[in-house]
């Protein structure tokens, strides 16, 4: 929890262009939308049984139902600030492990999930066509809920880079997943990126996504506690540059969470969160300066 306070500091004091508005609290019908009615219910009201609460990480409070329901309206608020403006970023969300009826791995709700059904239900209201998305999920740990949740949706693309013997060990299959070997340094990453994005963008060349959901873990650091791979500080700036300038040169808007990080020294994860956001502030003039 403490990574959430710091990196909040960090954008203040360094990054003061950015500006920080505190998120709504998803309702529960708009959790609804990627999640079972029955399990909103029964996390609202603290009926989770122990092994539910055991899958997700922690035991439930008042509290952790309010920051859940947070951390989604924020990627809710970035979702529309990105249509509208281009780029912009959750400081926490990226909780890609929740699926449909279950939460897990520090994931009560997905926050990516939820916020693309809801931008795809506020599209139509006043667009002819479809809202195509794609969520990139470049966290160490596979994204499962979100591959299970949009397993038949053709709307939403689902790409996982990830490490291959990490959490999840049973694994759901995305529309595309990368599985990289233990150690994988920054070359070998980014080659595989390359060619991640290129399939994503072949493979939807004829419903072309407009909005992208960037799950940009801090977690395949070298550094961190639980990654197993080995990028550096400038391999992750690299990989945030190429996904971002990818999205911009096609005209996607993209929202970023800042999904995973467990350094072994926090400030690390920091470190890398703190570059994400920098090269988004980037993108976000670049953007807006092109359509000025």
């Amino acid at each position: 929890m403490q990574r959430y306070r710091l990196l909040h500091e960090c954008v203040q004091a360094q990054l003061p262009a950015i500006r920080i508005l505190e998120p709504p609290a998803a309702s529960d019908g708009e959790l609804a939308l990627a999640h079972t009615p029955a399990y909103v219910r029964r996390v609202v009201e603290g009926r989770l049984d122990p092994l539910q609460q055991r899958e997700i990480g922690f035991p439930w409070s008042p509290q952790m139902v309010e920051r859940s329901r947070r951390s989604v309206g924020a990627t809710i608020a970035a979702a529309r600030a990105a249509l509208a403006e281009g780029v912009a970023a959750n400081l926490a969300g990226g909780t890609h492990h929740a699926s449909a009826d279950r939460g897990g791995g520090y994931c009560v709700f997905n926050d990516a999930a939820v916020a693309a059904r809801l931008m795809q239900a506020e599209w139509r209201r006043t667009h002819r066509d479809a809202l195509h998305v794609a969520i990139v999920d470049l966290d160490v740990h596979q994204g499962d809920g979100s591959a299970a949740i949009f397993r038949d949706d053709p709307t939403v693309f689902t790409l996982s880079m990830h490490a291959e013997r990490n959490f999840p060990f049973r694994k759901e299959a995305s529309d595309l997943d990368v599985a990289l070997p233990d150690g994988c340094g920054d070359a070998q990453y980014l080659d595989a990126l390359d060619r991640a994005l290129g399939a994503l963008w072949a493979r939807t060349a004829d419903a072309a996504p407009r909005l992208v959901f960037y799950l940009a873990g801090a977690d395949p650091h070298e550094g961190d506690r639980l990654g197993r791979l080995k990028l550096s500080t400038a391999g992750l700036a690299e990989r945030d540059r190429r996904v971002l300038r990818a999205a911009r040169e096609r005209g996607i808007a993209v929202a970023l969470s800042m999904a995973g990080g467990y350094g072994r020294d926090i400030l690390d994860t920091i470190a890398v969160q703190r570059a994400t956001l920098g090269l988004a502030l980037e993108s976000w003039r670049e953007w807006n300066n092109a359509a000025a």
